[in-house]
């Protein structure tokens, strides 16, 4: 691991993969045989020979809840260099979107993915915006050579836990607010 990568972790951040509630994982226009699990998963997003492709055209629109509330820092994406996804989307807390209403909203963060990203360099968030996730939607709008399918080989989610501390004392310590 290079100097600049580990860097760009911070201390307290950890991969969020124990955190997503794998039940309500949703992927738009997923091939059938190449999908999300394939990039999100632990295991197989290790493994470069499995993708998660797109489908009809070359967008993706995947939606990830968290079992507790999170804060996002940063996001890593890996794909091939020709059909890796470069501009990438993210909202945070947003339910139900579909490609037809995806632009209705403006993103929490937009992110253009270099091929150094792309080849697993992690992408710092607008931290702000990402401070209470329930859960997160990625749009892959398109990739790095405009070709019809896009290929994501991982995606990692770094952040921390809102509930850091024992969920009983921190109950209590809330009521005394109010």
């Amino acid at each position: 691991m290079s100097g600049e990568s580990a860097s760009a972790i911070h201390r307290n951040q950890v991969d969020l993969v124990d955190f997503i509630d794998w039940s309500g994982v949703e992927c738009l226009n997923q091939s059938t045989s190449h999908s999300v699990p394939n990039a999100l998963k632990q295991g197989y997003r290790e493994d470069d020979g499995l993708n998660l492709e797109s489908d009809a055209d070359e967008q993706l629109l995947i939606y990830i809840p968290f079992t507790q509330v999170i804060k996002l820092h940063s996001i890593l994406i890996k794909g091939s260099e020709e059909e890796g996804p470069k501009t990438v989307k993210l909202y945070s807390n947003k339910e139900h979107m579909g490609f037809s209403n995806v632009n209705d909203f403006p993103p929490s963060d937009t992110v253009v993915l270099s091929p150094d990203n792309i080849k697993g360099k992690p992408v710092l968030l607008k931290y702000v915006k990402f401070q209470n996730v329930r859960s997160l939607t990625i749009f892959i709008e398109d990739n790095q050579s405009g070709s019809d399918i896009t290929k994501v080989q991982k995606i990692a989610l770094f952040g921390s836990t809102v509930e850091t501390t024992d969920m009983k004392g921190l109950k209590k310590i809330e009521d005394h607010q109010h």
